[in-house]
């Protein structure tokens, strides 16, 4: 692998990759991200490599038989994975399996054939109505995959690719045709806010730090993504790393740094050594370490791997973290830019943040703040996840709505079943219902409706999702993350939590609603950190438009979503039930009393409120019903119980 010295050497090196790359060549570019492999990519990868091999396809020299498998990150499509892309046709089969191996080589690869059974079709239309090229997929029509999109093309453990889509020509820009003051300008003008969650200037951030007198300064990136269901950083880690290296580097030299780290959870292994690989790769060929390409700008990349804890993705915490002390929060000011790491001037984003700075710097700040609204430019990467038909990492515009969001490109809700609420921003987001769809997704405008963007996560939830329950989950994660340095928020939460499992579980009293409200304030002004003062949020939020649901609970003790179980009760209705047992046979506490031809009675003594007996009765008959805020009637006398079938009444 060579180094590469100057600019000039650069364009050649890039111009000998790409002439040995004939875009008419077969490439199947399967992801081999994390939720692929966990359903089973690996061993799509190794049958289709045995297959090739198998027809001697790997010795062909004709460019139409000779293939290439390509291991590449993740397109966004988790919902449907497996999944892989085939060029130059750009043919997408999804959810494929290593028994596929064999016809897509045959059928596809050698004789030209497309797979009907491995296309794209829309949940609840005709088989018939299959889309074969990726990009007409409805999931990726309506994106902006201005980041993500080169994941699909990039193996990420080969800095070739990188190279190869014209990886490293921002890079080139900064150092040789810019100043430094000129990046933080160009930064600045783009209207790039940070994507963590705040939505801070990104350039402002540069601009503090870059000012300072100090000689010693650091880079960082905040790769510890802790939201339940978030996984944007993870996977542009995984699958663009080198994207995340040149934003970085490009942003060390615009402030002065010549060091730099990366501080990522270790439950991302798959990105720690991805990233790894990449820095390596970077080193060797002269993107990172001394005299980059001629410049005379020397910068190096350390990775740090967090222990895990949510409280970290705090830029004052990670910092503590990454001195090797306890992760803990400290007063600001001063602010990291002043005052960071080992006490030196230290700017801090997001993955996504950095992934952004190549892109502006080689299309100009005007690319970046023509797209979105007047006060969040760019794209934006969410997490889709929850009742939605189609799951995934999505990109696109900000400005877009909800409603587009979750209907254009989610596809709507599963089942036929009616949309409930959407949940943005993580734990500390809040749940945004259906009148509020089409408002545009931006740091101001999800504020207005008391939710936050947060770094990405999107839940959506239907008409079964119990709101208190919501609310009580996300307590209960904060509670257990919290690092407990300031009481307004290790005491704030956990007495929050409690009220909620009151009332969940039916304990619930007058004035709960208005205690609540007035331990959400005071944990939001006192709280030491970020990680408390947004504490409240789904809280609030949830009972600013579900207040009738809280009531229910504490009035009725009734859970109109009968989700929580100690509101619940199970009945079986003695003119549907038709004594099949098959309730019986899979209650796991043994409280359905009955045999064949008597009609099944619940012990509710016994119940534990599992809903099993309700999820197996057979939908013809529904004979379990769920009562919540209802009393049960009275079991039938024993002696009436038995039941005489039709065939048997003469």
């Amino acid at each position: 692998m060579p180094r590469i010295n100057s600019p000039a050497e650069l364009e050649e090196f890039r111009k000998d990759i790409i002439s040995k790359r004939d875009p008419n060549k077969p490439c199947i570019a399967i992801c081999t991200g994390t939720g692929c492999l966990a359903l089973g990519a690996a061993n799509v990868v190794t049958a289709l490599k045995e297959e090739i091999k198998k027809q001697g396809l790997e010795t062909k020299v004709d460019v139409e038989t000779k293939v290439d498998v390509r291991e590449t990150g993740c397109p966004g499509f988790c919902e449907r994975g497996p999944l892989l892309v085939i060029y130059p046709e750009e043919i997408c089969y999804l959810q494929v399996e290593p028994g596929d191996a064999e016809e897509i080589i045959s059928e596809t690869i050698v004789a030209k054939k497309v797979i009907d059974r491995l296309l794209y079709a829309a949940p609840g239309t005709d088989n018939d109505e299959k889309i074969v090229r990726e990009s007409e997929i409805p999931f990726y029509k309506h994106q902006m995959r201005n980041l993500i999109g080169n994941n699909i093309k990039i193996d990420p453990k080969n800095i070739d690719d990188y190279l190869a889509v014209g990886g490293y020509s921002a890079l080139v820009k900064a150092l040789c045709q810019e100043t430094p003051e000129q990046v933080v300008e160009m930064v600045k003008n783009s209207g790039l806010r940070g994507r963590g969650g705040a939505g801070f200037s990104a350039g402002m951030k540069w601009e503090f730090a870059r000012k300072s007198p100090e000689k010693t300064k650091y880079v960082i990136v905040n790769a510890d993504e802790g939201d339940p269901g978030a996984f944007m950083d993870r996977a542009l880690l995984e699958g663009n790393p080198h994207s995340v290296l040149e934003g970085l580097t490009i942003g060390a030299f615009a402030i002065g740094s010549h060091e730099g780290y990366i501080y990522v959870r270790q439950e991302y292994p798959l990105a720690v050594e991805n990233v790894g690989i990449a820095i390596e790769q970077a080193e060797a060929q002269g993107f990172l370490g001394k005299n980059i390409l001629g410049s005379g700008f020397d910068f190096t990349i350390e990775v740090h791997q967090g222990a895990g804890a949510f409280v970290c993705g705090e830029e004052t915490a990670l910092l503590m973290s990454l001195e090797g002390k306890p992760g803990e929060p400290r007063p600001r000011p001063p602010y990291p830019a002043v005052k960071g790491l080992w006490g030196k001037p230290t700017n801090i984003n997001n993955v996504e943040t950095w992934a952004n700075v190549p892109l502006i710097i080689n299309n100009g700040a005007d690319f970046l703040s023509s797209i979105g609204t007047e006060s969040s430019k760019g794209t934006k990467i969410f997490s889709l996840v929850g009742k939605v038909n189609n799951t995934g990492l999505v990109e696109v515009p900000m400005g877009i709505t909800l409603r587009d969001i979750i209907y254009e490109v989610g596809g709507g809700v599963p089942g036929g079943k009616k949309f409930k609420a959407v949940q943005t921003g993580g734990p500390s987001g809040g749940c945004i219902p259906e009148e509020h769809l089409d408002i545009g997704v931006d740091f101001d405008q999800l504020a207005k409706v008391g939710a936050i963007m947060g770094s990405g996560g999107m839940i959506v939830m239907d008409e079964d999702t119990c709101m208190v329950d919501v609310a009580k989950y996300f307590l209960k994660f904060l509670a257990g993350e919290s690092c407990g340095k300031c009481s307004p928020c290790r005491e704030g939460i956990r007495q929050m939590h409690k009220i909620l499992n009151n009332v969940s579980e039916g304990k619930g009293r007058e004035g709960d609603i208005e205690l609540l409200e007035e331990l959400c304030e005071a944990t939001r002004n006192a709280s030491l950190c970020a990680l408390g003062g947004t504490a409240p949020n789904p809280v609030l939020n949830t009972i600013r438009y579900f207040r009738d649901e809280y009531e229910a609970h504490i009035k009725e003790k009734r859970c109109p979503a009968y989700v929580c179980k100690e509101l619940i009760a199970y009945y079986i209705d003695p003119d549907k039930c038709t004594a099949c047992m098959i309730c019986s046979r899979k209650c796991p506490a043994e409280a359905i009393v009955g045999a064949k031809k008597q009609i099944h009675v619940i012990d509710q003594e016994k119940c534990t409120n599992c809903g099993t007996c309700f999820e197996v009765c057979p939908s013809r008959f529904s004979a379990v019903t769920r009562l919540s805020g209802e009393p049960v009637p009275p079991p039938i006398p024993e002696e009436e119980r038995t039941i005489v079938r039709k065939s048997e009444k003469k």
